[in-house]
């Protein structure tokens, strides 16, 4: 059996390039001091005459009330995430405590539902309360989304 012997194949060079000179530029001449313009004289400014205004001043807008929210409602939290696929929304408790049982309201500019907590969960474990500062999954029965706000209905007293 023959053997056969590996050739190695030529590149061809590019051609060599030129190297690149800079053009002599002629002697720079000395710059021709240029004169400075004589200051302004100060502007005495006119008094102008007072207008009544065309329209009148606008009045400062007040900050609307959260909306959708009922005065019984206390805020405790906000969405953080939604995962759609479970209908879970991540809560994070920003006051007061929420449990099982506990009617809440969630609502962000297209979000407004209420709703009982059936369930809830701290790092994969089932919880009946979260408090102030912790992160939980609350499953939900509508579409909730990032930065609503969920607030606690309040409670009907005996």
């Amino acid at each position: 059996m023959a053997t056969r012997k590996k050739t190695k194949s030529k590149r061809q060079k590019a051609p060599a390039r030129k190297p690149l000179t800079r053009k002599k530029t002629p002697s720079v001449k000395k710059a021709v001091a240029k004169k400075k313009p004589a200051p302004r004289p100060a502007q005495t400014l006119k008094a102008q005459p007072v207008r009544a205004p065309s329209q009148p001043a606008k009045q400062p807008v007040a900050p609307a009330p959260a909306p959708a929210s009922l005065a019984g409602e206390e805020r405790v939290g906000i969405v953080t995430h939604y995962f759609g696929h479970l209908s879970v929304a991540a809560v994070r408790m920003e006051s007061g405590s929420l449990r099982v049982g506990d009617t809440i309201h969630v609502v962000g500019r297209t979000s407004d539902f209420r709703q009982r907590v059936e369930s809830m969960q701290v790092e994969h474990e089932p919880v009946s309360e979260v408090r102030t500062g912790q992160e939980f999954g609350l499953k939900v029965t509508d579409h909730a989304r990032e930065n609503d706000i969920v607030y606690k209905a309040a409670t009907p007293q005996p």
